[in-house]
């Protein structure tokens, strides 16, 4: 096992799993009911707007993949069952997309700043027992929402802000962009084993933590 440690790995994971159980539920939930909003009740109709993370987790992409990037101190990257969304059934498809897409991301920077007011409550609580835990597990929430918010905002479909990017395009330009959506995971994939993808994304975490070291300060 070399260095590897195990008591200190099974800390990790009590510290991150209720920050990446939420992350990714509340993502998807907030996928459904916005699109229930615009008239797709699909999600609804299948019981995804919901809560309880069992109804989003994917064995692999919610569980083995964070597990075995944690275990390795790497970049964590994972993903949910993805909420199905007939956008055809929303009242202008084209346009709607942009807010049922949008409401993912929206939701982990909500959940970002949640978790720094927790940090700073924990800051506060000097002497306290449990302040170490709960600034740890503060940090660990800050840090998967403003990962997944940013990385789901790239305009890679599949990802949140490929469809954002596609709802606001012309029609002509639009068909292309989306033309790109069977091989999107794959890309995602290759920009992650090739470490492109925390190139790409190391600045654009840095302008996202702006609101959280305001926090902070």
């Amino acid at each position: 096992m070399g260095d590897f440690d195990l008591n200190s790995f099974v800390q990790t994971v009590c510290i991150w799993a209720i920050p990446v159980l939420f992350a990714i539920t509340v993502h998807e939930a907030a996928h459904g009911y916005v699109a229930r909003h615009f008239g797709d009740d699909t999600a609804s109709r299948l019981g995804r707007i919901s809560l309880n993370p069992l109804r989003h987790i994917d064995p692999i992409g919610t569980v083995a993949l964070p597990l075995f990037l944690l275990a390795l101190g790497g970049f964590l990257f994972g993903w949910a069952k993805p909420v199905p969304v007939n956008f055809g059934k929303l009242r202008n498809p084209k346009r709607d997309m942009l807010w049922v897409a949008a409401a993912g991301p929206v939701s982990n920077f909500v959940m970002a700043i949640g978790w720094a007011l927790l940090m700073k409550i924990a800051l506060g609580l000097e002497g306290f027992g449990l302040q170490e835990p709960m600034f740890l597990m503060g940090q660990a929430g800050v840090s998967i929402n403003l990962t997944l918010m940013v990385l789901n905002l790239l305009p890679l479909p599949p990802l949140d802000g490929g469809r954002i990017l596609v709802s606001l395009l012309p029609m002509r330009q639009a068909m292309w962009v989306s033309r790109i959506e069977p091989y999107g995971f794959f890309i995602l994939i290759a920009l992650l084993a090739t470490n492109t993808l925390s190139t790409i994304m190391a600045p654009l975490m840095r302008i996202a933590a702006m609101p959280i070291m305001f926090i902070l300060h």
